[in-house]
């Protein structure tokens, strides 16, 4: 367990708004993602990658199983969400209102909530992650969910950063494919046919991405000696009402994610706080 509280210099900053630009806001809007230089200062990353990581491990549930012998999914990463209820500095970075406000004016709604967050590591050696959309899991009314994408280290290409479909998000492709082998096979062709762009780009420190629920993704392997240690955020519409499950993946979610909520309620779960209103 951490030995010390954050520092307040560090608290300080998870609340300070970050200056986006029209510019940044437009691309976010017309690509389906945007990435921000800066995000994070290297003091904060090195403050909360020990905290994530610690989590992540200990709680990973594929532990005991030896890389070689795990589905293309497994291999992609260890995966573990909802840290923030696990422990109370991970709380402090998940329900930060610098990645709250961000999401809410790049998606141009008034406020956001929390759908939940994520550990992705991806192990040394670890496979490329499919390409997918996230949206196909939520059990969503609308299109405004976004996910903050924040690596504790730079990520050159070799380490598998995010790799994105520029435009993707207003193509109805891959929208009922759930992340798989065949998700890779029958997405790729389909970008290829449909004329998208793939923008496949390293991570410098405290750069963090921003992208839609509907836009279209994949990473490559880790073919480097260390892992690629990110934590991600899903923020939604303060106003995200639940939408009927159109696959057993969304009832799964449903259940994990906002156990109280009715259909056509809004998404007002314990687990889903809103992080940011413009009031």
């Amino acid at each position: 367990m951490p030995t010390t509280a954050t520092d307040p210099k560090i608290l300080a900053q998870l609340d300070e708004p970050y200056a986006l630009t029209e510019e940044q806001i437009t691309r976010f809007r017309e690509d389906g993602f945007v990435k921000l230089p800066n995000f994070w200062s290297a003091e904060l990353l090195a403050h909360y990658d020990d905290i994530i990581t610690r989590l992540t491990l200990s709680l990973n549930p594929k532990k005991d199983v030896p890389l070689k012998d795990r589905s293309t999914y497994d291999q992609a990463f260890i995966q573990v969400g909802n840290l923030w209820k696990k422990d109370a500095q991970a709380q402090e970075l998940a329900h930060s209102k610098r990645g709250a406000q961000a999401a809410a004016q790049l998606m141009g709604t008034n406020g956001t909530r929390m759908w939940h967050d994520q550990a992705l590591y991806k192990e040394a050696a670890g496979g490329f992650t499919p390409w997918h959309v996230d949206q196909q899991y939520w059990p969503m009314a609308s299109g405004h969910s976004v996910t903050m994408w924040m690596p504790f280290t730079a990520v050159p290409i070799e380490m598998g950063p995010l790799c994105f479909g520029r435009g993707s998000h207003l193509k109805n492709i891959g929208r009922d494919i759930e992340i798989s082998d065949d998700s890779e096979q029958l997405i790729r062709e389909a970008i290829k046919a449909n004329g998208v762009l793939e923008i496949f780009e390293p991570y410098a420190l405290g750069d963090v991405t921003f992208h839609y629920g509907w836009t279209l993704h994949r990473a490559g392997p880790n073919t480097t000696t260390d892992s690629r240690r990110v934590f991600t955020v899903i923020y939604m519409d303060e106003q995200m009402r639940l939408a009927e499950p159109k696959n057993q993946n969304q009832k799964n979610d449903w259940n994990s994610w906002t156990p109280s909520t009715k259909l056509g309620e809004v998404m007002d779960d314990v687990l889903n706080p809103v992080l940011y209103s413009a009031g």
